[in-house]
C-alpha cells in the first residue's frame, strides 16, 4: 500500500511540474504576442502621426469645421476653332451681410444706420409692409400698446399665436405713424429688410448691381469692424460677339424647379448657377467651376481657405468670322426678299456648313425677319435648326435613286421616259417639264419627278399602265425610310446639343403618297438632318455625328487657354449599306446638277461643286388655330465642294418662300442667292 501511495505522489508531482511548464510556455507566448502588438501599436502611432497627419487633419476639419462655399465659380471659357474667345466671365462685385449669431434687432438697426450712407440703394422698392416691420422693430413699446388686453389674454390662452399678435401690430400701424420716417430712415429700413431677407444663417446679398469702386472699397477695407458686412466676387457670362450664335452657345441661370432632384443628386446646391440650354447645358460638367471655399469661425465670420477655380475651357468647331458672314448674308437676303412679290409668308431661313469626314459644324444659322415700326428687322432663331422640320422637296432624290439601285429595280445608266404619270382616281403627276428619254444622271440633273415615280412603283411591285388602279403596302414605305435613315433623314443626327427633333413621318399608306415620298413631298426633316444627309453623300456614305465640340482644355488661372486635354474625334454612326459604285453614281449625278442642271451657278465660284436643289409644296397655319390652312412653296439646297475632295457641305432651307395663291407667277430666288453668296464667301475666306 505504501509503495502504491508513494507512486501516486510521484505521478502527481510530475503532473504538476508539466502543468507549470505548460503555463510558463503559454505565458511566454502571450508575452511575445503582447510585445508584437505593442510594437504594431507603436508603428501605427508613428505612421499616423508622421505619415497620415495631413489625412486625419483634413478629416478633423471635415468633422469639426463648418465649410461654406462661395456663390458661384467662374465657368470655363468657350473659344471658336481659331481660338477666338467667344464666352468669358465677368467678375461681379457683391456687398453682402452675414448675420452674427448673438446680434440683437436693436444692434442690427444701429448697424444699418451706421453704414447706410455708404451705399446707393434703390429703396423705392421698399413696400409698406417692410416699412411697418421696421417701425415695429424700432418702436416695440408703441406697437405693444396697439394690442388690447383681451388679445393679450387670448395669447396666454393660446387662442392667438405670437405671429397673430405681430400681424395685428403691423395692421394697426397707421400712415400717420410712418410720417416720422425721413428719406434716410426709409433707406435704412430697406437695408434692414435686405439684411433679414431669407434664412437667418445664410449670407444676404445687399448689392450686386452697379456696385461702385468706392462702395466696394469701403466694405472691403472696413469689414473687420462692420459686424457682418463684407464683400465677395461672383461671376456672370460675357458673350463677346453679342447675339452672334447666342442661342447655340446657350444661357446660364438658376437650377430649374423640374431639375432640382437631378442637380442635388450630383452635389449641386439650389443656389448654384448652371447651364440652362445648348452648349452651356450640354457641357455643364466641363464648364462648371469649383466654388471658393470658406471656413466659418466664431461669430459667423468666414475665412477664405480655397480660391474659386475656373471650369475647363472648350474649343468649338465653329468659325466665328464665317458665322458672322453667314448671318449678315441671310439678314440682307431675307429683307431683300420681303420687298419682292409673293413673299407674304416668308419669315425665316436656316444655313448649316459642315466639314465632311469629321462632322464638325463650321457655321449654323437661323434668322427670322419681322416687321417692327414699319421696317423689317432680323432675329436669331438658330437653335430651331434642330427642331423646325420642312418638307424638303427634290434634295432627297439622291437617297431615292439609291433605293432603285439597291432593290435592283433599275440599273445605273438605265433610260426611262419622262412623261406624266396617271394612276386611277389620282390627278396626273408630272415633272416641271417633260424630258423624254433620260437616264439616271440626267434625271438627277434636271430633277425629274417622273423618273423617281417609276422607280417607286417598281419598288412597290406595280406594273404601271396609264390610269391603272393600284395598291401599295407599308413595306414599300419601309424600304424607302430604311434607306433614308442611313443618311440621317428621319432619325436623330445625335448632334451634341440637348434638344433635337425627328421631323415628321407620315402614317398614311397610299400609292400617291409613296410617289410623293420619293420626291421629298411627304415626310419632313430638320435642317440639321438635311445637313447630315449631304455630308454623308460627300463622305462616301459615312454618316458622321455632327458636333460642335472640337477640343477640351484644362482649367487655367491665366488669360491664356489651358493645356490641351482631348481632341474630339470623328464619330461614324453608320455606313450606308450599298455598293461603292452606286454611291459614286449618285455623286456623279449631283455634279451634273451643278454642271448643267438645275443647280448651275448656285454655288458660285466654288471649285468643282456638287449638290441638289429642291422645291416643295408646303402648308402653314396662318390664323394660329392649330390647323393647317394655307398652301405655300418652300425651297432647299444641299451641296458640297470640291466634289473630288470635299472640304465643306452647305445646307440652305427657306420655308414658305412663295404664296402661290395670288395668281401672280413669281418666286424669289433668295435661297439660291444665299447659297451662292455663302459658298463664295467660304472659299474667299479660306484664301
Amino acid at each position: 500500500m505504501q509503495v502504491f501511495f508513494f507512486s501516486t505522489q510521484t505521478n502527481v508531482g510530475d503532473y504538476m511540474k508539466q502543468k507549470l511548464k505548460d503555463i510558463n510556455q503559454r505565458l511566454t507566448i502571450l508575452e511575445w504576442i503582447l510585445f508584437v502588438i505593442f510594437l504594431l501599436l507603436i508603428y501605427f502611432l508613428i505612421y499616423t502621426i508622421y505619415f497620415k497627419k495631413e489625412f486625419y487633419e483634413t478629416k478633423l476639419v471635415e468633422l469639426t469645421d463648418v465649410i461654406v462655399y462661395g456663390d458661384s465659380a467662374p465657368r470655363g471659357r468657350i473659344y471658336d476653332r481659331n481660338y477666338n474667345l467667344l464666352v468669358d466671365n465677368i467678375a461681379v462685385p457683391i456687398i453682402y451681410y452675414q448675420k452674427n449669431e448673438d446680434i440683437t434687432p436693436e444692434e442690427e438697426i444701429e448697424l444699418a444706420y451706421s453704414v447706410v450712407d455708404q451705399l446707393e440703394l434703390e429703396y423705392e422698392k421698399l413696400n409698406i409692409r417692410n416699412l411697418k416691420e421696421f417701425y415695429l422693430a424700432i418702436y416695440p413699446e408703441e406697437c405693444d400698446a396697439k394690442i388690447t388686453e383681451e388679445e393679450w389674454n387670448k395669447l396666454k390662452q393660446r387662442k392667438l399665436t405670437i405671429n397673430d399678435i405681430e400681424n395685428l401690430k403691423i395692421s394697426r400701424i397707421t400712415e400717420e405713424d410712418l410720417q416720422i420716417f425721413s428719406e434716410r430712415d426709409k433707406k435704412t429700413a430697406y437695408l434692414y429688410y435686405l439684411m433679414n431677407l431669407g434664412y437667418s444663417y445664410s449670407p444676404k446679398t445687399i448689392k450686386s448691381e452697379n456696385v461702385s469702386d468706392e462702395e466696394y472699397a469701403y466694405f472691403s477695407e472696413n469689414n473687420y469692424k462692420l459686424n457682418g458686412f463684407d464683400t465677395k466676387v461672383s461671376w456672370e457670362r460675357n458673350y463677346l460677339y453679342g447675339d452672334t450664335l447666342k442661342s447655340i452657345l446657350g444661357s446660364v441661370g438658376s437650377i430649374p424647379k423640374e431639375s432640382k432632384e437631378e442637380y442635388l443628386s450630383k452635389g449641386y446646391e439650389l443656389t448654384d448657377t448652371v447651364g440652362l440650354s445648348n452648349i452651356e447645358k450640354q457641357y455643364e460638367e466641363l464648364l462648371k467651376g469649383e466654388k471658393a471655399k470658406y471656413k466659418k469661425i466664431s461669430n459667423n465670420r468666414l475665412v477664405l481657405i480655397e480660391e474659386a477655380k475656373r471650369g475647363q475651357d472648350i474649343v468649338l468647331s465653329i468659325d466665328i468670322h464665317l458665322q458672322q458672314e453667314v448671318d449678315q448674308i441671310i439678314d440682307r437676303e431675307l429683307i431683300r426678299a420681303k420687298g419682292e412679290a409673293n413673299t407674304k409668308y416668308l419669315s425665316k431661313t436656316y444655313v448649316i456648313i459642315q466639314q465632311p469626314n469629321t462632322g464638325e459644324v463650321l457655321a449654323i444659322s437661323g434668322r427670322q425677319v419681322l416687321k417692327k415700326n414699319n421696317q423689317y428687322e432680323t432675329y436669331d432663331i438658330t437653335s430651331y435648326a434642330l427642331t423646325d422640320p420642312m418638307t424638303p422637296g427634290s434634295v432627297v432624290k439622291g437617297a431615292s435613286m439609291l433605293v432603285g439601285y439597291n432593290t435592283g429595280v433599275i440599273e445605273m445608266g438605265e433610260y426611262m421616259t419622262d412623261e406624266c404619270v396617271k394612276l386611277y382616281n389620282i390627278p396626273e403627276k408630272c415633272s416641271s417639264s417633260q424630258y423624254g428619254r433620260i437616264n439616271d444622271i440626267v434625271a438627277l440633273a434636271n430633277s425629274s419627278n417622273v423618273y423617281q415615280f417609276k422607280i417607286a412603283m417598281k419598288v412597290a411591285g406595280i406594273d404601271y399602265s396609264y390610269n391603272k388602279q393600284v395598291t401599295v403596302d407599308q413595306a414599300a414605305f419601309d424600304i424607302y425610310r430604311n434607306t433614308f435613315q442611313q443618311f440621317g433623314l428621319g432619325v436623330k443626327t445625335e448632334i451634341d446639343l440637348p434638344i433635337e427633333s425627328l421631323g415628321y413621318s407620315g402614317k398614311t399608306v397610299a400609292p400617291d403618297l409613296l410617289l410623293n415620298f420619293s420626291i421629298g413631298q411627304y415626310d419632313s426633316y430638320t435642317p440639321i438632318q438635311l445637313s447630315q444627309y449631304i455630308t454623308t453623300i460627300a463622305s462616301d456614305g459615312k454618316r458622321l455625328q455632327p458636333h460642335l465640340l472640337k477640343e477640351i482644355h484644362a482649367s487655367s488661372n491665366s488669360q491664356e487657354i489651358g493645356k490641351l486635354l482631348e481632341v474630339k474625334e470623328a464619330n461614324i454612326l453608320n455606313t450606308v449599306d450599298t455598293k461603292e459604285e452606286y454611291l459614286k453614281r449618285i455623286q456623279e449625278g449631283f455634279i451634273a446638277v451643278m454642271d448643267f442642271g438645275y443647280g448651275k451657278n448656285v454655288m458660285g465660284n466654288s471649285p468643282n461643286p456638287a449638290g441638289k436643289t429642291g422645291t416643295s409644296e408646303s402648308f402653314i397655319d396662318t390664323d394660329g388655330d392649330g390647323k393647317i390652312d394655307t398652301e405655300t412653296t418652300s425651297n432647299a439646297f444641299v451641296g458640297y465642294a470640291p466634289s473630288d475632295n470635299p472640304e465643306m457641305t452647305i445646307t440652305v432651307t427657306s420655308p414658305d418662300v412663295e404664296d402661290p395663291n395670288t395668281g401672280y407667277n413669281y418666286r424669289t430666288y433668295m435661297n439660291r442667292r444665299i447659297a451662292r453668296e455663302i459658298s463664295n464667301k467660304y472659299f474667299e475666306m479660306k484664301q
